[in-house]
């Protein structure tokens, strides 16, 4: 009578540890992509910087030579490339055209202090 007890019992403890060495394989997956993705983030805040950086320049050239801080066209320019070559990343129009947006009032804000920083 132990004997087939035990067989039901092996099948589920079978069972079990099989979920949870599932259970591991899917929490390590997920670590692994949050690890990745933590990477990415790092190295789109370091671009960024590296961006602010060069607008600041840009902003003491426009400066020195009286060009205004909004270029419309300038602009347009960067907008319409940057929504091709994130549809070609599978990325939506509508993502790209916020994310630039936020990134030029940023770059205005920062031509901006540094004409009155310099005047």
């Amino acid at each position: 009578m132990k004997f087939i007890y035990s067989i039901p019992l092996t099948v589920l403890i079978c069972l079990l540890f099989s979920g949870f060495s599932y259970a591991q394989s899917s929490d390590t997956t997920l670590t692994f992509h949050r690890k990745k993705i933590d990477s990415l983030d790092q190295k789109l805040i370091e671009i960024l910087g590296e961006r602010e950086r060069v607008v600041k320049e840009v902003g003491i050239y426009k400066m020195k030579n009286n060009i205004a801080p909004l270029q419309k066209g300038r602009f347009k320019q960067i907008l319409d490339k940057n929504v091709k070559m994130g549809a070609e990343q599978g990325l939506s129009a509508k993502l790209i055209i916020s994310v630039m947006n936020a990134i030029h009032k940023e770059s205005l804000m920062i031509e901006r202090a540094v004409k009155k920083e310099e005047e």
